[in-house]
């Protein structure tokens, strides 16, 4: 039986993407403009955050993939259809950005190898996942237990 380590790294992407829309999902619409007490950007603005960072990747490693996708600006209206609907999109990209770099052994702009700019994209998002959380907590919004505990989930995601 052959393992392919690229096909469980897109599913695995896949999930980590479910789990962003599964959070933003759970929230209520009034709840994208929470802040956490650091100040920073508020939950939309860290959602719309996610999605322009791989759109600036598309950018730097293949602008073909910038074909459809539409960036959030700063002034941009943000809801929750709106990110959802973005961030599938990018989604999508993400993995002809993955396909293309694992059957080349290169990503262009990143070091050292696909496999790291996996790491390096999940990391990312993962890290903006808990600052929304977090904005949400401190804010008097906090997730209900079911998605507190969902974002782990991965096996069901």
């Amino acid at each position: 039986m052959s393992i392919n380590i690229e096909n469980q790294l897109i599913e695995t992407w896949e999930i980590h993407n479910r789990i962003n829309l599964f959070l933003l999902d759970a929230l209520k619409e009034e709840h994208l403009a929470d802040i956490s007490a650091s100040k920073g950007r508020n939950v939309g603005q860290q959602f719309a955050h996610i999605h322009n960072v791989r759109l600036m990747w598309f950018k730097a490693s293949n602008p073909d993939l910038l074909k459809n996708q539409v960036k959030f600006e700063t002034d941009s209206p943000v809801t929750k259809k709106r990110l959802a609907t973005e961030l599938v999109k990018s989604s999508k990209a993400v993995i002809l950005l993955f396909q293309s770099g694992f059957e080349k052994g290169t990503i262009k702009g990143f070091k050292p190898h696909p496999a790291a700019f996996f790491g390096y994209l999940i990391s990312h998002e993962s890290h903006h996942r808990g600052q929304i959380i977090l904005a949400l907590k401190q804010s008097g919004h906090m997730i209900d237990q079911k998605v507190q505990y969902g974002i782990w989930e991965w096996g069901t995601r």
